[in-house]
């Protein structure tokens, strides 16, 4: 069986040594770690654009949008003595809106890929997350080698990197264009799943056990798609947004908030 690893240690090198500088005002802080001098898009606060669908990375509490990209954004934030603000957009319209500088980051289970370091830069990674498979508990689909080399749909969610993957060739792991059927949230290809309308979806694991756990008749299959890093999109020019957020998440990851946040909504098992 196929396992693949998508992110090259080469991808996140080239991540970590860029940065921003975004459109609006300079933020000068004592709360603020080494560059203590760096743009967002608003004064005083951290713009964070997410899709909010993506349980449990991050999703609505009530009115409110909770998950371990929330809460990180929210203590990076506050490392940088800044207010969150949190917009909840359609996912592949992230990275052009950091891009575009309408967002200080984009954080939102985003992986680093080649094609998005074209766009933006990345943060150092704060979380593995895992491409799973969802079938339904009496499809023919056993394994990643019977999805790949069959002719069966697979539905993804638009610009993630399940999309990116699926669409790509069978040499490189996909199923190609022809196969994948987009929608623009998980829970609609979910849905197509269980309403037989495609035969299998392609999402990180996270949001895949839930979706199974509220949808009689539906399984994640055993092996792994492909194991990926999570990090924070910035615009390519800000070099100190970009270093003062790494600073923030090695700071944080060292006294243990980050990996408290992760194993409060993904305990470690055993």
């Amino acid at each position: 069986m196929k396992t693949f690893k998508r992110i090259a240690a080469g991808i996140l090198s080239t991540a970590l040594l860029l940065g921003m500088t975004s459109c609006a005002t300079t933020k000068q802080t004592e709360a603020a770690p080494a560059a203590a001098s760096f743009t967002t898009v608003e004064s005083g606060k951290l713009i964070m654009a997410t899709n909010a669908f993506f349980p449990p990375y991050e999703y609505y509490e009530g009115e409110k949008i909770v998950g371990i990209d929330a809460e990180i954004a929210s203590a990076v934030a506050n490392k940088l003595g800044l207010e969150l603000v949190i917009e909840d957009v359609e996912f592949d319209s992230i990275i052009a809106g950091v891009q575009g500088g309408k967002y200080d980051i984009g954080c939102a289970g985003m992986t680093v890929t080649e094609d998005r370091l074209k766009s933006v830069n990345f943060s150092t990674p704060y979380a593995t997350g895992i491409q799973s498979i969802i079938v339904t508990t009496d499809s023919e689909i056993k394994d990643i080698d019977t999805l790949l080399d069959g002719s069966y749909k697979v539905g993804v969610q638009s610009g993630t990197t399940g999309d990116i993957y699926m669409s790509d060739t069978p040499d490189n792991g996909g199923v190609g264009e022809d196969r994948v059927e987009r929608f623009s949230k998980g829970n609609d290809a979910v849905i197509a799943l269980t309403s037989g309308k495609i035969d299998a979806v392609v999402i990180d694991n996270e949001p895949a056990k839930a979706f199974v756990a509220a949808n009689e008749g539906l399984k994640i299959l055993e092996t792994p798609y492909t194991v990926e890093d999570y990090a924070m999109a910035i615009n390519k020019d800000n070099v100190a947004l970009n270093d003062a957020i790494n600073q923030a998440l090695k700071e944080l990851t060292d006294d243990g908030t980050i990996p408290g946040i992760v194993n409060k909504y993904i305990p470690a098992e055993g």
